[in-house]
């Protein structure tokens, strides 16, 4: 097993992919390690055999179209490499970026004109985890057996010729799916039977393409071939998964925005919203990578965004003193934002931003390359020494000319170094003592500013005790409102309802004509409604326009009520069960043209002469049905006690037997 990692960098010299006659070469670099082995032109044949010979941890290229036109030659040509070789493209995935960009972020210069110089900026990055792998293929992979020659027409020997490539066929697929076996993968096996044999034999394997353990294979009668299975389009992901360090500032508020830059000062993510939270805040700027720097345009930063800094364990960024307006339109300007709450965040980061990059310039200039310059400042912001960091990085910080002393005698360095400490303590008592009268008035300051704070905050407490009692009697008086508004409307309905009873018993006065209350649908929906609204009494006659949807726990509802009588448009034609269900309840159910009933809106009339008429057949009606069912109880009764006399009978003359 290789201890190092292996690395192939290239970049095109001459030619192109696109063209026929001009076919590609390429520079290729080779990286072991940290060492660099070879340096060679190659072509794409060249290449293949290389990487087929070495079976390289990574190929790295900075664009993806110097070795394929579109994805269908893409594919082809990830189908083409080992296994284990990654296919990487060291500029970025969806969205790219350029070369230098990459390099930069590594402290890496080159001579973008030198196609050598390229491979081996590229094969270097690579190996530092720059970049996003091609991935193409998904979890799954085909093996194919099949004939590598044709049977042809053939002359007398043709069926020993076929049973012996369809034989071979056979054996090697039993040989492959033996292998798969003992590698303990999952597979489909799919195998078409021929004269001698199979003629070709697929398997259809649940793993990638570098754990199947066979190989693409062309014999004289057989050929294995091995592939994964496509994609949709082709996807990228990131050769490291470290985020990216960033430098945000935060404006809270109603509106909350927040502005994402990286150490360069690129702005990432600019975004403002009303309904965003703390926890929406983090969630987003998870996303976009991992802040190291929270700022503020405020000199106290606000508890909103210290919560923030503290979930990330961030170094805290606030300005001098409040920034102006002024202050961040001249820092925003050039960059696009939407909104004032949008500019003051963006202001906040780049002001950061800022003050940093006279450190990240000195930084630039110490570290060797070949070292993650974002992970460098990183710690450095956090306040770990350059030397110690580049130690923990396994890197060798190095000795400058100007670090290198002159040579000297001993004697005249110790003079001279005497001389030189001696100036260093006299400059440093001068600047204790100043620090000393600074710190005096600094502790001054302290204390006044400490009882001022104590007095805003007891005014701060006063107004809010006293905000907090007007809202509770603000809530107060909005439930009474809310209230009341009910009540209100429940009055109206009442008044109406009285009003509807005044005018039924009006009608109730006249002897000539019965009051009819006018029911919409015999459902238990219908009833509460009109129960509600008009009421029933004990002895009202009631008319309902539908039947339609009727239950027995309606007939039962109205029994309870005793209602006089229930007057339908007509009776029994949509259900004969409805009559048989009144006529158990004892409720009258009598039609409608019987009794000559006249409706207006929710109420109506029926003469009392046809209503007494018609209550008068629908009784003798009734006692014609109680008579039927007491003479069919009866009846019944009489059955069971014959038949209970006759199984006693029977009983007792087996017994006597």
């Amino acid at each position: 097993m290789r201890d190092q990692l292996s690395v192939f960098g290239i970049d095109i010299i001459k030619g192109s992919v696109r063209s026929r006659s001009r076919r590609p070469m390429y520079a290729l670099v080779r990286l072991v390690g940290h060492d660099i082995v070879s340096e060679t032109t190659v072509s794409m044949f060249r290449l293949f055999r290389l990487l087929s010979e070495e079976n390289p941890d990574i190929l790295a290229v900075d664009s993806l179209q110097e070795i394929a036109t579109d994805q269908h030659e893409l594919f082809f040509f990830l189908q083409g490499l080992p296994p284990q070789t990654k296919l990487v493209q060291v500029t970025g995935g969806e969205k790219k970026e350029t070369l230098g960009k990459v390099a930069a972020r590594f402290n890496i210069s080159f001579d973008r004109f030198d196609p050598f110089a390229e491979a081996r900026t590229t094969a270097r990055v690579a190996a530092l985890g720059a970049g996003a792998e091609v991935i193409a293929f998904e979890n799954e992979s085909e093996v194919v057996v099949s004939r590598h020659r044709s049977p042809g027409r053939g002359g007398w020997s043709q069926n020993r010729y076929v049973r012996k490539i369809h034989g071979a066929v056979k054996v090697k697929g039993r040989e492959i799916e033996m292998q798969l076996a003992a590698a303990g993968l999952r597979y489909e096996k799919k195998e078409s039977k021929a004269f001698g044999g199979s003629s070709r034999v697929v398997f259809r394997v649940f793993a990638v393409r570098g754990q199947v353990p066979v190989s693409t294979y062309r014999g004289a009668d057989v050929q294995v071939k091995v592939s994964g299975k496509r994609l949709e389009r082709i996807r990228f992901r990131p050769l490291s998964g470290k985020p990216r360090y960033l430098i945000v500032g935060i404006d809270p508020g109603t509106t909350t925005a927040i502005a994402a830059l990286d150490l360069d000062g690129n702005i990432l993510h600019l975004e403002s919203s009303r309904q965003m939270n703390m926890s929406s805040v983090i969630e987003a700027l998870y996303r976009v990578g991992k802040p190291l720097v929270i700022a503020s345009d405020v000199q106290e930063m606000p508890y909103s965004v210290e919560k923030i800094r503290r979930a990330f364990s961030a170094v805290a960024y606030t300005p001098r003193q409040d920034t102006s307006v002024d202050s961040k339109l001249a820092l925003t300007a050039g960059h696009p934002y939407e909104n004032v709450h949008e500019r003051d965040a963006l202001a906040a980061a780049l002001d950061a931003n800022l003050q940093y990059q006279h450190k990240f310039r000195n930084l630039i200039k110490r570290v060797p390359p070949g070292h993650d310059l974002d992970e460098v400042r990183a710690r450095v912001i956090r306040g770990q020494a350059l030397d110690q960091v580049l130690v923990d990085l396994h890197a060798v910080v190095p000795v400058t000319p100007a670090e290198e002393a002159p040579a000297a005698p001993v004697q005249a360095r110790h003079d001279e170094r005497v001389r030189v400490l001696d100036g260093i303590v006299k400059r440093l008592r001068t600047y204790v003592a100043e620090l000393q009268e600074e710190i005096k008035a600094k502790e001054y300051e302290i204390h006044r500013l400490q009882a001022r704070l104590r007095n805003m905050n007891d005014r701060r407490d006063e107004q809010i005790a006293k905000d907090g009692e007007v809202a509770k009697r603000d809530a107060i008086i909005q439930s009474l409102k809310k209230r009341l508004r009910k009540e209100e409307r429940h009055g109206r309905t009442l008044a109406k309802r009285v009003e509807r009873i005044r005018t039924f018993a009006e009608l109730s006065v006249d002897g000539a004509a019965l009051p009819v209350k006018v029911l919409e649908a015999l459902t238990k929906e219908g009833l509460r409604r009109f129960m509600d609204d008009t009421g029933i009494s004990e002895g009202d006659v009631i008319y309902v326009q539908r039947t339609g949807g009727w239950g027995r726990s309606v007939v039962r509802d109205l029994a309870d009520l005793r209602i006089r009588a229930l007057i339908t448009p007509s009776v029994g034609e949509s259900d004969p069960q409805i009559l048989v269900t009144f006529q158990e309840a004892g409720i009258p159910l009598l039609a409608g043209t019987n009794t000559g009933v006249q409706v207006r809106g929710r109420q109506g009339l029926a003469p009392k002469d046809r209503f007494e008429a018609a209550l008068r057949l629908w009784q003798e009606e009734q006692v014609q049905f109680l008579r039927e069912r007491e003479s069919s109880r009866i009846e019944h009764m009489f059955k069971e006690y014959k038949s209970e006399r006759g199984k006693e009978v029977r009983k007792g003359g087996a017994d006597h037997g």
